[in-house]
């Protein structure tokens, strides 16, 4: 009689993580987590207002009393510029020399300008809040004739019909940032050969373009502006951000890709003063953010929107910029790449 004893089958078992590494990963982990928090959370933590740029019109000493109030109740708030008429203010507005004004005198106004952001129709909403407060007060006075004097608060551009709130315009730039990387990602994986790399990203930018340029201007409507050169402002943002990451990958490698992803997710979009007026963000991130792709691709896709008559040339020039740098370092790294096979001669003698 065979006696067989039958074992439980055992799951096999393969190297195993040691408690030391599996508690450092989970503490590099939980930091990279409070990093990328910080690096979204600190410029809007750090955010004061400050410096926004506002016109006065009116008589010499009206535009006086304006500045002093506002030197007084919002020290540091406003960086004021006198204008001789109502019109040169309101082309102010339009070329975004500044973000609104003030008409003094007998008929005061406030003139803002809902597309430049909620954050500064707020502010001046509250200056005519106050101004009407203090005209108020001074008709009320005893042996002052009541006269009823109501200031007026007109939007010089106003936001379109399908965004009034302009919630769709500020939320496009991070999208905008996040195509522009997955498809420098994918690019970079999936694509071999400087050539074909190159022309990946140029049909993707385009067709990125008009995509997106259907959906918020010809479908929601949140962007009114003219339809191709939206195309080209998104399609040229996407550029910057897809072939500076393809051209980092070609240099280094895929640690070019972490490069890529940190230098435009987690620096350039949160100082990319998409919500807030440049001005507002600590010194000098918010001028430093603009020379990014986020922030010059925000402020194009606003300018073209809704701001036609002011001077886009920065934003164009750093977006291009970009798109040119991340093609040239395609090419470096392809070129640095190339592996030569040298034959060497055969110059000894055969000997038998």
């Amino acid at each position: 009689m065979t006696e067989t004893s039958t074992n439980a089958a055992s799951p096999p078992t393969g190297p195993v993580t040691t408690w030391s590494k599996t508690l450092i990963m989970s503490l590099l982990a939980a930091v990279a987590i409070g990093v990328v928090v910080l690096a979204f959370l600190w410029p809007v933590a750090t955010s004061s207002a400050k410096d926004l740029p506002v016109g006065i019109v009116g008589p010499q000493i009206a535009v006086a009393q304006v500045e002093q109030n506002l030197d007084t109740n919002a020290p540091g708030v406003f960086d004021t510029s006198t204008y001789a008429t109502r019109d040169e203010a309101i082309t102010a507005i339009r070329t975004r020399d500044i973000d609104g004004a003030i008409v003094a005198g007998r008929a005061p106004e406030v003139l803002i300008a809902s597309a430049a952001g909620p954050a500064v129709v707020s502010i001046l909403k509250g200056v005519a809040g106050s101004m009407q407060q203090q005209m108020s007060a001074q008709s009320a006075r005893p042996g002052v004739n009541p006269v009823t004097t109501t200031v007026t608060t007109t939007d010089v551009v106003p936001l379109a019909g399908d965004d009034p709130n302009g919630s769709g315009l500020s939320a496009l730039g991070f999208p905008l940032v996040l195509a522009g990387l997955l498809g420098g990602i994918l690019i970079s994986l999936l694509v071999a050969g400087v050539t074909r790399r190159l022309v990946a990203l140029v049909v993707f930018a385009i067709l990125g373009g008009v995509s997106v340029t259907l959906v918020t201007h010809t479908w929601f409507g949140i962007l009114p502006g003219n339809f191709f050169l939206l195309c080209a402002g998104i399609s040229l943002a996407v550029l910057g951000t897809a072939s500076f990451v393809v051209g980092m990958n070609s240099l280094i490698g895929p640690p070019g890709i972490a490069v890529g992803a940190v230098i435009t997710m987690f620096v350039g979009n949160p100082l990319s003063a998409a919500t807030m007026p440049v001005q507002f963000l600590a010194t000098p991130w918010g001028a430093i953010g603009q020379f990014l792709v986020p922030g010059a691709g925000a402020t194009l896709v606003r300018d073209l929107s809704y701001f036609p008559d002011a001077d886009a040339t920065q934003p164009w020039l750093v977006l291009t910029a970009w798109a040119v740098l991340g093609i040239a370092l395609s090419a470096l790294g392809h070129y640095r790449n190339r592996e030569v096979l040298h034959v060497p001669s055969l110059e000894e003698p055969v000997t038998a």
